[in-house]
């Protein structure tokens, strides 16, 4: 496609592209217009709306639930996974502090996790994982409830309810848009329906080629990569995978007995009320090979283990209908741990999610924008 003269001299060139607009890429962007006023910085998003997880996740404002944190711990060391709770938590403060709660849509309901008989043995740990974030939270963080366990209706199958008060919900679609409208009230230029092709530096910028009829290079002196799930498309030794998340919620349920965020083994799967209604994710488990994809489908092997988590543990006895199903798209690495760094001089990646991009966003978006400004 041919380009005009207007628009090789005032819309191509910028001082900083940002690619990906969704929850890390706004904020990153966000954080380069505070460290930079008078730099024009341009937002890339594939679709038209954010397209991979920021407004199609559960909306959970949460740092680990207790099995998650164990399993955490296990798998990474004691250092590595309270570092990366503090890290959950003093994101999720720097996003309610910059959007507030009203614009976030923030609920305090608290979160709970369901221990089914396999993680019941968790329950003895509580205490140990108590002390060891004393010194974050000031406070026990994780207590059984019984008197919550037994209001819930949840079925038989769950032995225990643990509680955490900090833990709280925000409306994903309200929040990603009142991001945007931030980002465009501070002069930021955000492009959406721009899938990029292909980013590469050389003669001192960053060259940054969209796909489609209307393929532009765009230019700049540098740029974030912050694209989560389909990161690898762009930066193949970026050591990020794809993982999709499927999501059901329920016509609205009269008498629904309880609120908040939920649980259930070691976060594989979790719901929470929106209103009266019930929204239930994930399940990845059942299926890593074949929901480590970039495709926003539903399949039935998930979806039904979905609606039987519903009808037999989550509401049982209650008739559950489906009004909504969709399908969005998280990033992981193996070692459930953030990646900002430069992988060029003029470039940077900014991810932070494997499934905690609510609460990871706006302390990755920080550090990356640090690393393009200083």
């Amino acid at each position: 496609m041919q380009v005009s003269y207007w628009e090789q001299d005032a819309m191509l060139d910028a001082d900083f592209i940002v690619i990906g607009g969704g929850i890390i890429g706004l904020q990153t962007a966000l954080e380069l217009r505070q460290r930079r006023p008078h730099d024009r910085i341009v937002v890339l998003e594939r679709g038209l709306l954010p397209s991979g997880a920021s407004s199609r996740n559960a909306g959970f404002a949460c740092f680990g639930s207790l099995t998650e944190i164990l399993a955490d711990i296990e798998a990474i060391g004691e250092t590595a996974a309270l570092a990366l709770v503090e890290r959950r938590w003093r994101g999720l403060n720097r996003l309610r502090r910059r959007l507030g709660d009203e614009a976030l849509g923030f609920e305090g309901f608290g979160g709970f996790e369901l221990l089914l008989e396999k993680h019941v043995h968790a329950a003895e740990q509580i205490d140990s994982l108590n002390a060891k974030l004393l010194p974050l939270f000031g406070q026990s963080i994780f207590a059984l409830d019984p008197q919550g366990l037994a209001k819930s209706g949840f079925g038989p199958q769950v032995k225990a309810l643990v509680r955490n008060p900090l833990e709280a919900q925000i409306h994903s679609g309200r929040a990603m848009r009142s991001l945007a409208k931030l980002a465009a009230a501070q002069g930021i230029e955000i492009h959406t329906g721009a899938e990029v092709a292909a980013l590469e530096e050389s003669g001192g910028e960053v060259r940054v080629r969209t796909g489609g009829e209307r393929g532009l290079v765009f230019r700049a002196a540098a740029a974030a990569v912050c694209t989560s799930g389909i990161t690898s498309t762009l930066l193949p030794d970026s050591g990020i995978q794809p993982g999709r998340g499927q999501v059901v919620v329920t016509s609205e349920i009269p008498g629904l007995s309880w609120r908040g965020t939920y649980h259930l083994d070691e976060g594989f799967y979790y719901f929470r009320n929106v209103g009266n209604r019930v929204l239930l994710g994930g399940g990845r488990n059942l299926a890593f090979d074949a929901e480590q994809t970039t495709e926003m489908a539903l399949t039935e092997t998930i979806q039904s283990a979905l609606e039987r988590l519903l009808r037999e543990i989550i509401l049982p006895g209650k008739e559950v209908r489906i009004e909504h199903r969709w399908a969005g798209i998280m990033g992981f690495t193996k070692d459930a741990l953030p990646i900002v760094r430069k992988t060029s001089e003029r470039i940077a990646l900014g991810f932070g999610c494997n499934g905690m991009g609510v609460a990871l966003s706006a302390e990755i978006a920080a550090e990356t924008a640090i690393l393009l400004t200083e």
